[in-house]
């Protein structure tokens, strides 16, 4: 699981949440954060923060809930 975006306020409540929905699930799964600029321009992505899971964007230009990221996982 990536977290696309430069670190700010937005990216840092996407991880928690992130690493919440993992814990809440029970599930193995690294979450890498990705800051250079050049690294989420590969993405086809407008803005951030954004969740990318296995190589899928699945939301960008907001924070997900914890419900939402569950999702991308089951």
């Amino acid at each position: 699981v990536e977290i696309l975006g430069s670190g700010c306020t937005k990216c840092k409540t996407t991880e928690s949440h992130v690493r919440d929905a993992i814990s809440q699930l029970g599930i193995e799964a690294e979450v890498v954060n990705v800051s250079k600029l050049e690294e989420i321009l590969q993405y086809p992505i407008m803005m951030t923060p954004a969740v990318v899971v296995n190589g899928e964007v699945k939301i960008s230009g907001r924070v997900p809930t914890v419900e939402q990221v569950k999702s991308y996982f089951q």
